[in-house]
This record gives structure tokens, C-alpha cells and sequence, in this order.
């Protein structure tokens, strides 16, 4: 048992200097865009786009053992991660209607997403659409795509997490524990009332911790059983529904309430319903295994230098291994 003696007293939040963007002077390469051109990237922006790279990667890794031509994940990723961040900023949006919608309110700021304000359920819905838009456009099984994006999806809304940590909000109620949040008293989401020096739980380092967790067990669950089918897929809504659901109830940065649960609570309720339909439904319509990572039609073949004649093939090899 580790001694409390030599456990943190807090977490202390990021100074807000670093909090700073990183200037990106694009005008100086791209001079048709005019000289003093500068692209700023914010540290969460940073930690998303980490997290990206990281879920691109594994799912590259995966689909590769499935057969599936190198880096065909990139058609996927040029549909899935911008109608991901349009999700985002949608719901968003819409689950914070007086932010946005009120006398004298500036209409461009729905779209002003480098601002701040994106939901995660929104990127998973918009998400998903384009992840079936660029899988159809590379030949491949929908379900077999989102059954490889699933566990890196997850380590990449961990990364994210940690964005929020530099921008100091998604923390809970107050705690004594020693691992409380030190949240500054002019913060906007400090509670009115409480005293300086509260500290708060730090719901988007046990979100980090449960996405990471969860990302492990979807890796294991999915080679030890040979998962296939949208199952992966089914127990990533699952396992990040029950994570969000508990987390929403102790979260203080202010939501829209529909019929006394927060509005993500509803989304995290969806999402562990939509998870056990797809399992279920997948269980009793498919009791083997994929015949392919492809659709019929359009199988990819590595090219070799030689072919051995004495492989034969045929139909039956691709056909599917249930008739159900």
C-alpha cells in the first residue's frame, strides 16, 4: 500500500502561460496568403491532433493483420476526422443553445470552433458517417473499419483529456482527496461560494484513465475471442457510456438539463443502448468470421514477385462463413 505521506497534496493546473498558441508564421512559405499569415495552435488543439495520429496508427496496425493494403486507412481518415470535428461542434452548439443563440449574439460564432466548445458524442456520430462514407470509397467493410478504429478511438479521446487540463475546465465536485484539482477562484466554472484553495476532482484525468483501461481491454477482448462483425465497435460505446454516464454526474461545467439528466448523460444512455443492439443483433446474425476485410468485388492482392503454382483459389476461399 502506498504510504499518504508520499502521495501529491493536489494536481496542480498548468500555468496559464501555457496556455499560449503556438504562432505559425504560414505567411512567410505561403506569401499568397499575405505576409503577416499566422496560424495559431493551442495546446488542446495539440493533444487532440496527438491523439489522431496515435488512433491512425494503431488502426493502421490493425487493419494490416486483417489483410488490408497499407495505409487504405488514409481514405477513410480524410471523411472521418473533418465531419468528426463538424460533429463535435454541432452538438456543441446545439446542447448549448444560450451561448450561442440570444439578442446581439455574434452568428459567426457557431462556426468558431478554435474558440472552444466541441462534444465528444458529436465527433463519435459525424465521426462514424464519414468512417462509412471513406470506407465505401476504399472497398472495405464498414464494420470491420470501425472494429479497428474502436481501441485506438479511445486512446485518442484520452489525449484530448489532457487538453483540457491545460485549459483548466471538465473538473468535478469538491474534493479532500489528495489527488483534488487546484482550480483558481476566477476561473468561470469555480463555484460562486466556495472558498479559494478548493480543490475539485479531476473528472478528465479519470476519463483519461478509463479510456485507457478500456482501449486495453477492446485490444485483448478483441484477439482473445476474435471479435469481428461491429462487436469491438459495440463494446467501445459500452465501455465509454457507462464511463461518461458516472462521470457527467459529477461534473460542474454547466450543461443543458432534459428531463433531469444532463444532455451527455442521454448521449452516454444512447450510446450503451446502441452498443448492446449492435452486439446482440451481430450475435444472432453472425456466428462466424468475416470472409474478408473487403467488400465483394473489391479484394485487394499484395503484389509478389513470383506465384506459387500450387496455390489454387477460388470463390469458396472468400465466401462468407455463415449462411445466417
Amino acid at each position: 500500500m502506498v504510504p499518504l505521506s508520499i502521495l501529491p497534496a493536489s494536481i496542480p493546473s498548468p500555468p496559464v502561460e501555457w496556455q499560449i498558441p503556438i504562432s505559425i508564421p504560414i505567411g512567410q512559405w505561403l506569401p499568397f496568403l499575405g505576409t503577416g499569415t499566422v496560424i495559431s495552435i493551442h495546446a488542446y488543439a495539440l493533444c487532440i491532433l496527438v491523439g489522431i495520429v496515435i488512433a491512425i496508427w494503431l488502426t493502421e496496425v490493425r487493419l494490416r493483420k486483417r489483410g488490408v493494403e497499407p495505409w487504405a486507412i488514409i481514405d477513410v481518415v480524410i471523411w472521418a476526422v473533418p465531419l468528426g470535428i463538424i460533429g463535435a461542434r454541432v452538438w456543441h452548439v446545439l446542447t448549448h443553445p444560450t451561448d450561442f443563440f440570444y439578442p446581439g449574439a455574434d452568428p459567426w460564432a457557431v462556426i468558431r470552433i478554435w474558440d472552444g466548445g466541441g462534444a465528444i458524442f458529436g465527433s463519435i456520430v459525424f465521426g462514424t458517417l464519414g468512417v462509412w462514407i471513406g470506407s465505401r470509397i476504399a472497398g472495405l467493410r464498414f464494420l470491420t473499419v470501425v472494429d479497428a478504429i474502436a481501441p485506438g478511438l479511445l486512446l485518442a479521446q484520452a489525449f484530448g483529456r489532457i487538453g483540457n487540463w491545460f485549459n483548466h475546465e471538465i473538473f468535478g465536485l469538491p474534493t479532500t482527496l489528495p489527488w483534488g484539482l487546484e482550480i483558481e477562484s476566477s476561473n468561470p466554472a469555480f463555484p460562486i461560494g466556495l472558498p479559494e484553495g478548493t480543490l475539485f476532482h479531476p473528472t478528465f484525468l479519470y476519463e483519461m484513465i478509463w479510456n485507457v483501461i478500456g482501449a486495453g481491454l477492446l485490444l485483448f477482448l478483441g484477439s482473445r475471442l476474435h471479435l469481428q462483425w461491429g462487436k469491438v465497435f459495440a463494446l467501445y460505446l459500452i465501455w465509454y457510456g457507462i464511463g461518461r454516464a458516472w462521470l457527467e454526474a459529477i461534473r460542474l461545467d454547466p450543461s443543458e438539463i432534459l428531463l433531469g439528466l444532463r444532455i451527455n448523460d442521454w448521449g452516454a444512455i444512447l450510446a450503451i443502448a446502441l452498443g448492446l443492439g449492435i452486439w446482440i443483433v451481430q450475435s444472432i446474425r453472425h456466428t462466424g468470421r468475416e470472409a474478408s476485410p473487403y467488400l465483394p468485388g473489391r479484394e485487394w492482392r499484395a503484389k509478389t514477385s513470383a506465384v506459387d503454382s500450387e496455390d489454387t483459389y477460388s470463390d469458396a476461399d472468400f465466401a462468407p462463413t455463415t449462411a445466417k
